[in-house]
């Protein structure tokens, strides 16, 4: 009998669908089968076992076989909550087996469901290379996605901007940080009118960074901006075209200086004023004169009060 189990345990070919491919839905496994006591029951979960990773690869290989590592982590992390509740809770017989082992399968499905329509190839323009698990070997590959469109060109964008400001230039899309490799983005600029010549363009930048900033604009600046997605081999991914228009700040005219016209002699405004100075000569002489006669009084009025003090004082002296 320990014969029969090893020989199903070892020279059984090894199935390694998707969930297998974690080492420790593996051991999770290995555990389950090595944790009956009796011999007999082992070998019996065993052949439960295999058939289960038989559904799982039947599985992911009608769902593309390949899956990426985020996918991957999801289905592993529910499934060893369920297979962790399950242990918890049963009492041993095989139909409970059978049921967490078809439970694996619906996890595996539901990600993949989601995963292969939706995450695979989120690429709506351009070519994604990616790296995946085939779900039959366990080992990474490189997953290509086509354009839908079967070109890498993306479109154009008008970008319009008002001379001295800036503009950004930014081609990122997120299915850029799934590809292989280091692609860098190259700008180019061709001015005037929008160009398609690979011949007019000049380049500006070559950066990790997706987005240019453009400070201090001129007119002069105005023309085709091109950003290409490539790899150093010059293999572009991702092509998008941005058309920039200056515009031109309106200019402003001198204020003229305002002067006043020169006074005319023998105008009315003249003799108005020769005929203030009259009055006005006889106000000062009339406030000179006071002003005199204010200081004779107050001269008189201390000589008075000094002769007066004089006398009193000799006046005190006789007594």
């Amino acid at each position: 009998m320990l014969v029969t189990l090893l020989f199903v345990v070892f020279v059984v070919p090894e199935v390694r669908p998707c969930l297998q491919c974690e080492r420790r839905v593996k051991v999770m496994f290995e555990d389950f089968v090595l944790s009956e006591p009796d011999v007999l029951k082992q070998i019996e979960l065993q052949k439960i076992v295999d058939h289960a990773l038989v559904t799982y690869r039947e599985t992911s290989e009608s769902r593309m076989g390949v899956i990426d590592l985020t996918t991957l982590y999801r289905a592993r992390t529910e499934y060893q909550s369920e297979f962790d509740r399950f242990l918890t809770m049963t009492t041993g017989s095989t139909t409970e087996a059978i049921q967490i082992m078809e439970k694996g399968r619906e996890i595996l499905e539901n990600h993949l469901d989601t995963f292969i329509p939706n995450g695979l190839c989120p690429n709506q323009c351009g070519r994604l290379i990616r790296r995946v698990m085939d779900c039959t070997s366990c080992l990474n590959r490189a997953y290509t996605c086509p354009s839908p469109t079967g070109q890498q060109d993306c479109g154009e964008y008008p970008v319009h901007a008002e001379e001295g400001d800036q503009a950004v230039l930014n081609c990122f899309l997120p299915w850029h940080r799934f590809m292989l490799g280091k692609p860098e983005y190259h700008y180019s600029w061709a001015p005037g009118v929008p160009s398609s010549k690979k011949s007019d363009f000049k380049v500006l930048v070559v950066t990790e960074d997706s987005s240019v900033v453009l400070n201090q604009l001129h007119v002069e600046e105005s023309g085709t901006y091109q950003c290409l997605f490539q790899n150093r081999t010059g293999t572009v991914f991702y092509k998008v075209t941005f058309l920039l228009s200056v515009t031109a700040l309106p200019t402003q005219s001198p204020r003229p200086v305002l002067t006043l016209p020169p006074l005319q002699y023998g105008s009315t405004s003249l003799k108005w004023r020769e005929a203030l100075v009259p009055v006005v000569a006889v106000v000062m002489a009339c406030c000179l004169a006071t002003s005199l006669g204010l200081a004779v009084l107050h001269r008189e009025m201390w000589k008075r009060r000094k002769v007066k003090t004089m006398r009193d004082e000799n006046l005190q002296h006789n007594m």
